[in-house]
């Protein structure tokens, strides 16, 4: 018989239809388990594997995890949870799709009253909440008119910078990526996974990049990034697609994380604050973000669809 059930959602994070954007398995728990069988991490990463999508997102309530202390006025302001990601492989330091689809689950499913959620990791504290449409002023971002009435979660996430890398970051840039034409390379500046961004000339070569999976496992850092402008006339500032092999994900569907270097990156370069970003996976996403130079946060918003709820028994 088993000891428990735990409850599990799976989101697709970034889209508005199911079986787009990017998958993230949701599980609520009751106490941390964080170092104690049978929920420790060992359990945690044998249970993404079993999952095998992009990540796993275990919750904790924060009152639970920290042996339910009485919490300050200011810690109270909104629910507070634990999160911890995990891809298939091993865990994750920073992920913006799994943070997405956790605030979705825990707010549509009515797990938490709040329209905020604050979330405690080990990359930091990152705050969630539920945007309807245009409900802000015009200095937020804004998504598509006809989108008003959708329910959006607003994710506000460290910037991360960027610097010039150089050619030992990375093999063989023209060979990995199939030859294409490549305008700039950066690194980001992380104390836990770096990223190398590559921007190449355009969208369509964004679209097309075949890259040599086995080069980007030599490469540094956690993963890579492509990206390009958009089309012109698209109601899209820039393209990209995001290959992390080290992770288990040949191609990351959607990555929210990569953003926070990508917003500031792209804002510069467009003299923009608002931006609407198109991940170009066979999967795709949108993004909306704002990019804060002063408080160098970025905020990014998106939809999520809730596909599947179920019972983890252990």
């Amino acid at each position: 018989m088993p000891k428990r059930a735990i409850t599990y959602a799976v989101v697709d994070a970034f889209t508005d239809e199911p079986f787009k954007g990017n998958t993230a398995a949701v599980c609520v728990l009751e106490d941390t388990g964080w170092e104690e069988e049978p929920l420790g991490e060992q359990w945690m990463q044998s249970l993404a594997a079993e999952f095998n999508t992009s990540i796993t997102a275990f919750l904790v309530p924060a009152g639970a995890a920290d042996g339910g202390a009485e919490k300050s006025d200011a810690d109270a302001a909104n629910p507070q949870f634990h999160i911890r990601w995990f891809t298939p492989v091993r865990e994750s330091e920073l992920c913006g799709h799994g943070t997405l689809a956790a605030a979705h689950y825990l707010i549509s499913s009515g797990l938490v009253k709040s329209n905020a959620i604050d979330f405690l990791a080990k990359s930091g504290f990152l705050t969630a909440k539920k945007v309807v449409g245009l409900k802000e002023s015009s200095t937020s971002i804004s998504p598509p008119q006809e989108a008003c009435s959708k329910f959006f979660i607003e994710l506000d996430f460290p910037v991360l910078p960027v610097v010039k890398c150089t050619s030992l970051d990375m093999p063989s840039i023209p060979q990995t990526l199939n030859g294409a034409s490549i305008s700039n390379v950066l690194k980001t500046v992380s104390d836990s996974a770096a990223d190398l961004i590559v921007e190449l000339n355009s969208s369509e070569q964004v679209v097309n990049v075949q890259p040599n999976i086995a080069e980007l496992v030599q490469c540094s850092g956690r993963g890579v990034a492509v990206t390009g402008p958009a089309p012109a006339g698209s109601r899209y500032d820039f393209f990209s697609r995001f290959f992390c092999p080290k992770y288990g994900l040949n191609e990351d569907p959607v990555c929210g994380s990569v953003h926070c270097a990508l917003a500031p990156y792209w804002g510069k370069k467009l003299g923009k604050q608002l931006m609407t970003a198109f991940m170009a996976s066979p999967r795709s996403g949108t993004l909306y973000l704002q990019w804060d130079e002063a408080t160098q946060r970025v905020r990014i918003r998106g939809e999520a669809v809730t596909i599947m709820v179920g019972t983890i028994l252990i």
